[in-house]
């Protein structure tokens, strides 16, 4: 069983430390397990993968109907996060994590948590999700560098979609996530 530690910042958010197993052969590792979350009711949907070149910043992105399960297959990036459930104790408190192929980690980002990340070398990334991609009805963002939230990415000018860079600031998304967390 790999030590689970709840994030001090965020409520909900939970980086799971893996066992790897390793010999001259290479190594082995259990990347995810449903019993490692039993607040929620897993039925794994669909499973993605994420390639960016360093420097490339998606996100921040959150979700009402599901939640994300990373793990970083190659590279290196920092995760950044921000609470967005007005009935959360943690309520826009912020985080950062630097996650990567040495570190053996996993990283459950509940539903309400905005999301994102910036690749500091090229990374290849991949995330369980247990509700299916609808069409993109339940892809929502918020503006990566709002200053309301204040989230410190430690990097500065990233390669980001035309959409992300088109994400809202959290003022104008702020009715909707009162009438949908509350």
């Amino acid at each position: 069983m790999p030590h689970i530690e709840q994030s001090d910042k965020i409520a909900g958010v939970q980086l799971v430390r893996l066992r790897s197993f390793a010999d001259e052969r290479g190594r082995f590792m259990e990347t995810f397990r449903t019993e490692w979350f039993p607040q929620r009711s897993w039925d794994i949907i669909q499973s993605n993968r994420s390639d960016s070149r360093a420097g490339t910043l998606r996100g921040l992105h959150f979700h009402f109907e599901q939640v994300d399960y990373w793990y970083v297959v190659n590279g290196r990036l920092r995760v950044g996060m921000v609470d967005l459930r007005p009935s959360s104790p943690t309520y826009l408190a912020t985080q950062t994590i630097d996650m990567g192929q040495d570190d053996n980690h996993g990283l459950f980002i509940p539903i309400g948590v905005a999301h994102g990340f910036v690749a500091l070398t090229d990374v290849t990334l991949t995330y369980i999700v247990d509700n299916y991609y609808n069409g993109g009805r339940d892809e929502n963002g918020v503006l990566w560098n709002d200053s309301q939230i204040n989230l410190d990415w430690g990097f500065t000018d990233p390669l980001i979609s035309p959409r992300d860079a088109a994400n809202p600031p959290l003022k104008a998304i702020l009715t909707t996530l009162e009438q949908r967390f509350t």
